[in-house]
């Protein structure tokens, strides 16, 4: 299962500036909160957007993205947007990557919120593919203009999004403080980060909420950091660049305010993959990220203003931590996104050893029909607990082949 990478992006101080100058979102009807109804998707928070009051699109909320972002240009073709500036992102060592355009003056309303006069960063292509590795039609990214102007609570559980205005905001009880820091846009907190026995360090991490993995260290930046013993080799997610390559292993512990996680994975990006990419390009020195998967064992509510989060715990705590038990990746295609194809097959994975290859197209699992399917829940099914049997039917140069074989947590 392919991580989606939080999409870090260094933008031109410009069109920060044109932003900051405009109204941007308030709430409808003079109201003081509102709930907006959300999808979770491997761990990111969907909602739904309407684009120039016309288009209904869905758009990632990301606490790692300054500008809103429009990942297929051909809504906004549709709707004649009027493209002020073309540019040519390219990442540290001057490699063109993509091209993206800036569209003025652009309406994103969500259900009881309205976003007047945003400037939206369109991208030639969707480099990201996000519809596809997330099986759900998402169309763009959401972040710093919607945290900076309200208080921000995330049930992840009843899938539920709250927007407060920070003066009517009063701190909820059985929540625990913990203090942030807003650097360039971006949310940063202090988390001790227990590697093993013998190597820790209170690691200054972005807390993520549009990236899917729940702890990325970078060895680079800490001679504390060390990769765990116990490790496999890992596609961790996908950024501008292309695929972002790493290590996965085990960690002793993570704390999160006043809350201790066991044994949680943590991803180990290749300095040759990660570093070049131009959606990781920063100024802020950090350790790493917080990503969804640890986020979402919180109810969470985000405090720009004040720079501050407040957590609690939900049921999925305890939840235990599986790595990709079966070793494959999985992306989603065609209009309707239902047909599944394999674009992975970790070495030495059960899946490698019963004969499963990169391009097989899945037909069953379990003998059930894909096309009654979404793609979170064939991961579901691949990734449900150790030692579970699993019969899966693909589809190789018109031939249908079955293997049989059983889930394994290699580290």
């Amino acid at each position: 299962m392919v991580r989606v990478i939080g999409f870090l992006l260094f933008i031109i101080p410009g069109l920060i500036q044109a932003q900051t100058q405009i109204l941007g979102f308030s709430l409808a009807d003079g109201k003081k909160k509102v709930q907006i109804p959300i999808e979770i998707h491997n761990n990111l928070i969907v909602v739904r957007v309407i684009l120039n009051d016309v288009i209904p699109l869905k758009f990632i909320i990301d606490t790692g993205v300054r500008t809103a972002i429009l990942t297929q240009k051909a809504f906004s073709d549709i709707l004649q947007l009027n493209y002020s500036r073309k540019y040519s992102i390219a990442g540290p060592g001057g490699e063109k990557f993509i091209d993206a355009y800036i569209a003025n003056n652009v309406s994103l309303t969500l259900p009881g919120v309205i976003g007047r006069g945003h400037a939206l960063l369109v991208l030639e292509e969707d480099y990201l593919e996000l519809r596809n590795q997330l099986g759900t039609d998402v169309h763009g990214i959401l972040g710093y203009e919607l945290f900076s102007r309200f208080i921000i609570q995330v049930d992840y559980q009843r899938k539920i999004m709250t927007l407060m205005l920070p003066e009517k905001f009063k701190p909820k009880k059985k929540f625990d403080v913990i203090p942030i820091r807003i650097q360039d846009t971006k949310p940063y907190m202090l988390a001790p980060v227990s590697i093993n026995s013998t190597h820790s360090l209170n690691a200054k991490l972005l807390i993520d909420t549009g990236a899917s993995h729940g702890l990325l260290l970078e060895p680079e930046t800490d001679e504390r950091i060390h990769l765990p013993e116990k490790n496999v080799p890992n596609i961790i997610g996908r950024g501008l660049g292309g695929i972002i390559t790493g290590r996965t292993g085990r960690i002793q512990s993570i704390e999160i305010g006043n809350y201790i996680i066991n044994n949680a994975l943590a991803n180990f990006p290749d300095s040759s993959s990660y570093l070049n990419d131009t959606l990781k390009f920063e100024q802020i020195d950090r350790n790493g990220t917080l990503g969804g998967e640890i986020l979402s064992r919180f109810n969470l509510i985000f405090n720009f203003p004040q720079e501050k989060i407040y957590i609690k715990k939900n049921s999925d705590f305890k939840k235990q931590f599986y790595f990709n038990l079966s070793g494959l990746n999985i992306k989603a295609k065609g209009a309707q996104l239902s047909v599944f194809e394999i674009t992975d097959v970790r070495p030495g994975s059960s899946a490698f050893h019963a004969g499963v290859q990169p391009g097989d197209l899945i037909v069953r699992v379990n003998n059930l029909d894909v096309t009654d399917l979404h793609l979170n829940e064939i991961n579901g099914l691949l990734n449900s607990k150790p030692g579970k049997k699993v019969r899966l039917e693909v589809k190789r140069n018109n031939q249908t082949m079955q293997f049989d074989f059983r889930l394994i947590d290699e580290i």
